[in-house]
């Protein structure tokens, strides 16, 4: 099952794809403001739980690490008891003692192999925890760099459409007046132009 700040990157995607471009041009796109914004505040929300999540994985290593020194010890511990009990048999001493050589060093091997398979288990986790978030994190912060760069174009577009409307819109004003009157009396804006007939929006 995917997390959600996974779903919600999908959910970024396919917005982003369903976007109608913006018109003469093949790379840019109009974005809707609030639902782009909605997206991105339930990522900001979702992406420090989903980072906690991966962090516990990774501290699961000691915990892994803790069990297998455990039981090494048990093992260890079992060993020596048994030892113990071998030695405490004089008629039997030197058969005792090599049994409990052989036995503590069957044991040190197998601690020794428990705690070796519990590190690597432990570093894989924790190496597939972290490329796992390095991934997610740097597939959200493309998709915010991509819609910030349509929000900051689409602004620009705007307040360049809005100034040639205004230059048109005095000129049209001018044009209004006759050609006796005081042109300086008329009101209008600081960029205001001279004309001799209306100028049409097209």
């Amino acid at each position: 099952m995917s997390s959600r700040i996974e779903q919600l990157i999908d959910e970024l995607e396919e917005y982003i794809e369903s976007c109608k471009p913006k018109f003469m041009s093949n790379s840019e796109i109009i974005v809707n403001k609030d639902e782009i914004d909605e997206l991105l505040r339930e990522l900001r929300m979702k992406t420090p739980d989903e980072i906690k999540r991966y962090q516990k994985i990774i501290s699961n290593k000691e915990a892994i690490l803790n069990d297998a020194r455990a039981k090494a010890e048990a093992l260890i511990n079992e060993a020596t008891i048994h030892t113990n009990e071998l030695i405490s048999e004089h008629e039997i001493m030197q058969q005792a003692y090599a049994q409990a050589n052989e036995v503590v060093t069957q044991a040190a091997q197998q601690a020794q192999g428990i705690l070796d398979k519990a590190t690597i288990e432990a570093n894989d986790l924790r190496m597939q925890a972290a490329r796992y978030t390095e991934d997610r994190l740097a597939e959200l912060e493309s998709i915010i760099l991509s819609a910030i760069q349509a929000v900051n174009t689409n602004y620009g577009t705007l307040m360049e459409s809005l100034n040639q409307y205004k230059d048109l819109i005095q000129s049209n004003r001018r044009a209004l007046y006759s050609t006796d009157e005081d042109i300086d009396s008329i009101p209008m804006g600081d960029d205001g132009a001279d004309g001799s007939g209306l100028d049409v929006i097209q």
